[in-house]
């Protein structure tokens, strides 16, 4: 897919209105905050009004599941009773024309086919991966095997109700159940988009599921008096929160991918480069490359921040504060998206939040943090080689998640009007943006000023 030649400004001047509305994402955290707390207050709830429960805080799995549903259902909630996004035409949905079920039956059985079909073939798939049936990954495959029932019997009223209002309900499913059936012409290219759609669902859903508890109970049973007097642990304490937050919504992001919340996957990134990129940075092949062992391993002999500033408490604390604010900002960029967050895909233009200041603030704080906290040029043999060696492929690691930025870019500037002037705005005006721009403009060859996916 080729990018339209078009990189005009709005001629208006101003940053493009922002597909998201923030308050989605400040309600979703509102939610997940109010359940780490009642988690944290079960015991004392218990022993008030002696209920016939145990007195453990609700630190365990089914609870860290069930954070992420009622934040899932809150952002839901807001997005439809209060920012109407079901009313929007992007939804591709028409409320006021319902068909008779009778003209979208045959349509619908295809779409089912399709569907039903794709799960099966993600079903399989988690089967012959050994890497799923190990660890935490084990959380996810109940999850889903729990899910999976359900999910075919609501498939039918849920596809059957919504082909009545579609304007179109010959959509990516439909095209890949014809191709199946073969009674009626399907079109490859929208074979291909559902199924770049599905593999992001299934690989990253899997993925974001399977790290649900682990962060969720460390933020429950964290001990605040401990953290409070120990600007380690309590840096720690707040990295860990903030990444529960991130997963926390950024699950529901994977999960509800639904056309009447206007949180459907438009496409998903159709080039190789974006795909390799991004699967690098995530298991099972993230420990081939970044992992104990892997190529570009960073982290060898190395002690991080909280050893080399041992014995300097005010560097400790105003250490933690930078690295916490750089976890909040990673957090942010998550959020902004309330219920359309996920890698590799096309959901809409977002241009609010950190997003206002860069275009890839997540990869920008992300990657200042292993910096600022792996420290990969000091160790603790102190040698040179080492130091080298570290900082090269920490370097090599930021090096990815430019290249990832990069082909998100080509992506949306080939998708989406809106994106192309918000990049353009965001190339002069962005706080962040516009001076590292200028800098590569200087520092790039007159003859490789080109503008990406060109």
């Amino acid at each position: 897919m080729s990018a339209p030649s078009s990189h005009a400004p709005d001629a208006s001047g101003r940053l493009p209105a922002s597909d998201v509305s923030p308050w989605v994402g400040l309600v979703g955290l509102a939610a997940l905050l109010c359940w780490i707390a009642f988690a944290r207050l079960w015991p004392a709830l218990v022993t008030a009004f002696e209920l016939p429960a145990r007195a453990e805080p609700l630190s365990g799995p089914h609870s860290a599941l069930l954070a992420m549903a009622l934040t899932g259902l809150a952002m839901a909630a807001w997005s439809v009773f209060v920012d109407k996004v079901h009313r929007r035409p992007s939804t591709g949905i028409d409320w006021n024309r319902p068909r008779p079920l009778s003209a979208v039956i045959e349509v619908s059985v295809t779409k089912l086919a399709g569907l039903w079909a794709t799960w099966l073939i993600i079903g399989a798939f988690y089967a012959l991966g050994r890497w799923y049936w190990d660890g935490n990954y084990l959380f996810a495959m109940r999850v889903l095997a729990a899910s999976a029932l359900p999910l075919f019997a609501l498939s039918v009223p849920y596809v059957l109700w919504l082909d009545r209002y579609l304007v179109e309900p010959r959509d990516h499913a439909w095209h890949f159940g014809a191709m199946l059936i073969g009674r009626e012409p399907s079109d490859p290219d929208e074979v291909k988009r559902h199924w770049r759609a599905w593999i992001i669902k299934g690989f990253f859903g899997a993925f974001m599921i399977s790290i649900l508890p682990g962060g969720f109970a460390a933020v429950v049973e964290a001990d605040l008096g401990e953290a409070a007097s120990n600007p380690v642990r309590f840096g720690v304490l707040l990295f860990e929160l903030l990444f529960v937050i991130d997963v926390q919504i950024g699950t529901v992001g994977y999960l509800l991918t639904l056309r009447p919340l206007d949180a459907h996957i438009r496409s998903g990134n159709p080039f190789l480069a974006g795909w390799l990129a991004a699967l690098m940075c995530y298991p099972p092949f993230v420990f081939a490359f970044m992992g104990q062992g892997g190529v570009i391993q960073y982290e060898y002999q190395t002690a991080g921040w909280g050893m080399w500033f041992d014995g300097h408490p005010a560097i400790l604390w105003v250490w933690a504060g930078w690295l916490a604010f750089l976890t909040a900002v990673y957090a942010w960029a998550t959020m902004a998206f309330g219920i359309r967050f996920s890698n590799l895909t096309y959901r809409g233009v977002l241009t609010n939040g950190p997003y206002r200041f860069t275009r890839h603030p997540a990869y920008l704080s992300k990657n200042l943090f292993w910096w600022c906290s792996a420290m990969p040029f000091l160790v603790t043999t102190g040698s040179l080689a080492e130091s080298i060696r570290n900082t090269v492929f920490l370097g090599c690691v930021s090096g990815i998640y430019y290249w990832r930025a990069k082909t998100e870019e080509a992506h949306l500037l080939a998708e989406d009007n809106k994106y192309r002037k918000y990049h353009s705005w965001m190339s002069r005006h962005g706080a962040i943006t516009a001076p590292l721009t200028r800098f590569l403009s200087k520092a790039r060859p007159r003859s490789a000023q080109v503008q990406p996916a060109e």
